[in-house]
């Protein structure tokens, strides 16, 4: 059959014939890896890949480059592409994410706690994390390696990077360590098999640990606290909470909530007490809110004592009239554990204060409770008496707060 008139007449359609624009237009949607292979089919297209502003996406995505750093490092988009690849390029899928979370970080502490600033580390070059590896026989996961190319965690100062617990006679401080105070650290013993101290708290000896591998129950780089097995017959036994299943998740979560304001800053400095925004009542013109922590150094799984902190937000509201200035007098809690026992507990004052409550103001105390089961909640009232009408006596509504030890498992060993 012969071709049709309008097609034998039609020129065979040429790369070297389509403009230049449009060309341009569909190489801006390729990523990076795409974009170098059209480097290798024909001159024109090495000649159109080359085209600087399409790098400069590339270079703002992977490598949060920014039209200044550009201007002082004095080079093309795509010659600071291809020199920081030449770098960092195994990091390539983290360190975006890292890097926009170590410089948000940064600039909180800047405005919230500026002396944790100057206990930052330069980062390490990547023969340093060779060598680590050399020397603890393990490989180190790439999200955490990419991390320690921006900054070396911190010296071994108070307060920590990675918050603080306080309570009356117990406080907890918890630095992100550099990598070869975390090397000095790495475990080989039965319990603790191939696992990496992320964090260390001088008061405590509190560590986080990175589990290299999955050995003794655990799985490959999962972050979690440990604490004896007390009842386990072998004493290499412990008990792991999980906090993290990932470097990268462990710290951009941790750092998110930071930043957000999740947790508070208490004498200048970050203290892991998570607040429900639900969790909050008003009686006439007093607000009570709460936020909770777990502490996995004070609690143990066998026998059951799981151990939480609170701390407890009263504040009268600042168009309150002065008149209505009040003293508080008791405290009632209802207790509730997970099987549904119930304690009730009452008594003058809070943590033996009487604190006087008036327009604008705010009290904050910090107290505790332990559970035998993995969760509870506590709700009360206060009962307070008005400073100016001595006869009156009223209750203030504390919301129902919850409290959930984190998932835990029990090691192999």
């Amino acid at each position: 059959m012969a071709a049709p008139p309008d097609m034998e007449l039609s020129p065979s359609l040429s790369l070297e014939l389509l403009p230049t624009d449009p060309l341009l237009l569909i190489l801006s949607f390729l990523d990076y890896r795409d974009l170098v292979s059209c480097c290798y089919l024909n001159r024109r297209l090495n000649q159109l890949s080359s085209h600087d502003p399409l790098w400069k996406r590339h270079c703002k995505k992977y490598w949060l480059i920014s039209e200044e750093e550009k201007s002082r490092q004095n080079q093309s988009w795509r010659a600071i592409f291809i020199s920081t690849y030449s770098d960092l390029g195994r990091y390539i899928h983290y360190y975006a994410t890292l890097k926009k979370a170590w410089d948000d970080l940064e600039q909180y502490l800047g405005q919230w706690c500026p002396r944790m600033i100057s206990s930052l580390k330069e980062s390490v070059r990547e023969e340093d994390l060779d060598a680590v590896e050399a020397q603890i026989r393990c490989k180190l996961p790439d999200d955490y390696r990419c991390s320690f190319r921006i900054h070396n965690g911190q010296k071994l100062v108070v307060p920590g990077l990675m918050g603080s617990m306080a309570l009356s006679n117990h406080y907890r401080s918890e630095d992100l360590l550099d990598i070869d105070t975390a090397a000095g650290g790495f475990q080989q013993r039965l319990g603790l098999k191939q696992c990496l101290p992320l964090t260390f708290c001088i008061h405590t000896g509190l560590s986080q640990y990175m589990a290299l591998e999955s050995v003794e129950g655990r799985n490959k780089y999962e972050i979690f606290y440990q604490c004896p097995e007390q009842m386990a017959r072998n004493p290499s036994t412990i008990v792991m909470f999980i906090t993290g299943t990932s470097y990268l998740e462990w710290f951009t979560s941790y750092v998110n909530k930071v930043v957000t304001g999740g947790y508070p800053i208490i004498r200048d400095q970050i203290f892991r007490y998570v607040h429900d925004k639900d969790c909050v009542a008003t009686t006439e013109d007093i607000t009570v809110s709460v936020s909770t922590s777990f502490l996995p150094e004070l609690s143990s799984v066998h026998p059951p004592h799981y151990f939480f902190t609170y701390r407890i937000r009263i504040e009268m509201s600042k168009d309150a009239l002065p008149e209505n200035a009040c003293q508080l007098e008791s405290r009632y809690w209802r207790i509730t554990n997970a099987k549904g026992d119930v304690e009730e507990v009452q008594g003058p004052g809070v943590v033996g204060e009487f604190p006087v409550i008036s327009p604008g103001k705010v009290y904050e105390y910090t107290s505790c409770t332990t559970f035998t089961t993995t969760s509870g909640y506590m709700e009360g009232y206060y009962t307070f008496h008005c400073l100016y009408n001595k006869d009156r006596f009223f209750n203030v509504t504390i919301p129902r707060f919850h409290m959930v030890c984190p998932a835990f498992k029990v090691s192999t060993a």
